[in-house]
């Protein structure tokens, strides 16, 4: 991490872990950070960090600790707040994208299913974001597990944790005219208006789709970290903090004032456009 990134982070870090008996840190926090970091950017097994990193045992010690006391849940949702303010907007979102990415499993562990409309093993991502892109709520879960059950696991509880939450965005899988419980479900229990953004069947190929492409961009962002290439890890605890951990260095990057990474993808430079043309407006 840099020096603006670290600056951002060191404050939000407890300095003991209540499952480690409070112990003090042998090595620094920012080594620690850095070592995670190097797994997550890298893609490498934990025990294959270099040797001028935290040796691995203590770093994935404190990234389990910190996975288990909600310490990344507290530092996400700090950082999400400040980023919302910084561009002007209300620390509570009043609209959200839904939508999933199957991701292949390279090695056992819990709920590994098979999707079998894009013949995927693995597990499914099921990320809501804001209008920014910034994550909300992500649960990982088995790739088996249909987009409207999944999005149920998404949604519920998502109006105690954001009042002001009252539309959400999704594509034409969450409701068809075969089963739209989802959409009664959401208004009945949870106070949410789904609304579908369906794809222009007459075109062919990639398509950027009005407020879709705003999770579509949030995917690449994670995608550019190999660890989330693929779902390596063995619990979906671990895997849903992967993620946190990785939307953490992003946003500590944009209050540090650092450059975000160029668009590369068809859908981030068709985001990097459109979020350009709201600007102006």
């Amino acid at each position: 991490m840099t020096d603006g990134q670290w600056a951002v982070i060191e404050p939000l870090l407890p300095r003991t872990a209540p499952q480690l008996g409070g112990r003090p840190h042998v090595y620094p926090r920012r080594l620690i950070i850095d070592t995670i970091s190097y797994v997550l950017v890298s893609g490498c097994a934990w025990r294959l960090v270099p040797h001028d990193l935290a040796p691995w045992s203590i770093a994935y010690q404190w990234f389990r600790a910190w996975t288990a006391d909600g310490t990344w849940d507290r530092v996400h949702e700090v950082l999400r707040e400040q980023v919302r303010a910084a561009d002007g907007r209300d620390p509570q979102p009043s609209a959200a994208v839904l939508d999933s990415q199957s991701a292949k499993s390279s090695e056992g562990g819990e709920q590994i299913g098979y999707d079998a409309g894009k013949r995927v093993r693995g597990r499914k991502r099921h990320l809501l974001v804001d209008t920014l892109g910034l994550l909300l709520v992500g649960v990982v879960h088995s790739a088996s597990v249909q987009d409207r059950a999944g999005a149920k696991l998404v949604l519920t509880g998502a109006k105690r944790r954001f009042p002001l939450l009252g539309l959400v965005w999704v594509d034409g899988g969450y409701v068809n005219s075969v089963d739209a419980g989802l959409v009664g479900w959401a208004a009945r229990t949870e106070g949410i208006e789904i609304v579908a953004v369906p794809r222009n069947a007459d075109v062919k190929g990639f398509q950027v789709l009005p407020r879709r492409w705003v999770v579509e961009r949030t995917f690449g962002w994670l995608t550019r970290c190999r660890r989330l290439a693929r779902d390596y890890e063995r619990k979906t605890t671990h895997a849903e903090a992967m993620i946190k951990f990785a939307m953490i260095r992003l946003m500590a990057a944009r209050l540090a004032g650092e450059e975000l990474p160029e668009p590369r993808t068809d859908v981030e430079k068709e985001a990097t456009r459109r979020l350009a043309e709201d600007l102006k407006d």
